[in-house]
């Protein structure tokens, strides 16, 4: 417990400053009004009874659970599940709007307003639903300077009344409408607001209510509720992160081509990605699909080597720079060379692969330009499925070596080209040429059923065992990734 916590004084030795609506704890007053008690206290002063340990009034096992879940919702109503109906009456969690958001620069340290976002709500044993109405949380809610929430913040003191203030009262009545429960709600004889703290600097607060007929909340309980805000401030910060994170990925992924299936005059093309683990970890994968002059189809894969926000930005930098050089109608190896010296300006692109091909019905004409990067793969009207032999594989993007050439072949039937990500192709237990044949022969058994259904094709590819023990492609360690592109050759 800090030095400076607004709290209840007990000590009746000392006379209060003059005011017309203080009183010492524990005194009767003529008046019912709302009583801000903000002397100085430490933990020196407060008896013994005082000084007991606030853990088990507090600490159930909803308060054990707080943090167990990287989820802002989940994480605010396990707060207050923790402190209602055992502590208090009700309990509401309140996060600073700009923070909430991510905007939490340049904010003033005393703003004459604050705007607040209630993430939980908790009123005796009730369900959340049965407030959702009168009090519903998600809602965003100004407050002013002098509402205890606001001084809270400023100060970093919790703020302990002997009602609900007058502005709360009065907003509370009127998003009412005379509904009895909410009168009820505010027939309080104890209110205690805390701050929300991270690194100094202020997230929210929690409030608490008493009715008249529970004691009201002393300085030990204060001390137990700030204790428990810490933790749960810690919690809601990684929450907060955490979807921070997942939005940043949501956001990337969603950048790509979308759906399942695109049309283009004589190409149909089917792409997808699995990432290897959790959903808000970002890798360097990546694939585009571009609509190119003369009825020509540009496709591409690539792969920014490793995982986290360095390969994201490498990833789209990239497949930014492909777009726009396209757009330019540049040779296929001039494009690929372009994209090898901006790697090598660009941090977390050095060593990055990607294989870039172009598609001309009319001329019936393949032309693949290679990175560093596995072969593709093609499979005639034969039914095999085999690599294309390269003219030359190509060193890997930002070495700055431009020493790239084309590989073009002749379509003349139509015909299914595979681009993938070495996350298809990689295993501990066989080297690359044995896993790009396994791929090329999974592919073999599933099209005589699926080829005509190009999602369902490329669906079961990248969910395919990746290893010669059967294992899921889900178990691997890096992304899948995976472009199918049916090539229908113009008629002669």
């Amino acid at each position: 417990m800090t030095t400076h916590h607004i709290v209840a004084r007990n000590d009746e030795r000392r006379p209060a400053p003059p005011h017309p609506a203080r009183r010492a704890v524990g005194r009767p007053h003529p008046r019912k009004g709302t009583t801000l008690r903000n002397d100085p206290r430490s933990r020196i002063d407060e008896p013994p009874a005082a000084r007991t340990s606030p853990r088990r009034p507090l600490l159930t096992p909803a308060a054990d659970a707080i943090g167990s879940a990287l989820d802002l919702p989940l994480t605010g109503s396990q707060f207050t599940h923790a402190l209602a109906p055992a502590f208090a009456d009700a309990a509401s969690v309140y996060l600073l709007e700009r923070w909430r958001r991510g905007e939490n620069t340049g904010a003033a340290p005393d703003p004459p307003r604050i705007e607040a976002h209630r993430l939980a709500l908790r009123v005796g044993a009730d369900a959340r639903e049965d407030w959702e109405k009168l009090l519903p949380v998600g809602e965003v809610i100004v407050f002013p300077r002098e509402t205890p929430y606001a001084r809270a913040l400023s100060s970093g003191q919790a703020q302990l009344l002997d009602a609900v203030d007058p502005h709360t009262s009065a907003r509370l009545r009127a998003s009412g409408n005379g509904d009895a429960r909410m009168d009820e709600l505010l027939r309080t004889a104890s209110f205690l607001v805390v701050p929300l703290r991270v690194r100094g600097a202020a997230i929210g607060f929690v409030a608490c209510t008493r009715g008249p007929d529970r004691e009201p909340f002393g300085p030990t309980e204060v001390t137990a509720v700030e204790a428990l805000a810490a933790r749960a401030s810690v919690a809601l910060d990684n929450a907060r992160r955490y979807e921070h994170e997942r939005r940043t990925t949501l956001a990337i992924r969603g950048s790509l081509p979308p759906g399942t299936l695109q049309r283009f005059e004589g190409c149909r093309v089917s792409h997808g990605s699995l990432p290897a683990g959790e959903d808000t970890v970002i890798g360097g994968d990546w694939y585009d699909v571009l609509r190119r002059p003369d009825g020509r189809v540009s496709l591409i894969v690539g792969d920014a080597m490793g995982h986290g926000p360095e390969s994201a930005v490498a990833m789209l930098q990239l497949r930014t720079a492909v777009r726009a050089f396209a757009g330019f109608d540049i040779p296929a190896v001039d494009l690929v060379r372009r994209l090898d010296a901006l790697a090598c300006d660009t941090p977390g692109a050095s060593f990055a692969t990607c294989v870039y091909a172009e598609w001309s019905p009319a001329e019936r004409t393949c032309t693949v330009v290679s990175a560093g990067h596995p072969p593709p793969l093609l499979r005639g009207p034969d039914g095999k499925t085999a690599p294309i032999p390269l003219t030359e594989p190509g060193l890997p993007l930002g070495l700055g070596t431009g020493h790239y050439e084309a590989t073009v072949f002749g379509v003349p039937e139509p015909a299914l080209l595979v681009l993938y990500s070495d996350g298809l192709v990689e295993s501990r237990e066989a080297d690359i040429d044995h896993q790009i044949a396994r791929l090329a022969e999974s592919l073999d058994t599933a099209a005589p059923e699926l080829g005509a259904d190009l999602p369902a094709l490329c669906e079961h590819l990248l969910h395919a065992p990746s290893g010669t023990n059967g294992t899921n492609g889900t178990s691997g360690t890096d992304d899948r990734t995976l472009l199918l592109a049916q090539l229908t050759p113009a008629e002669a």
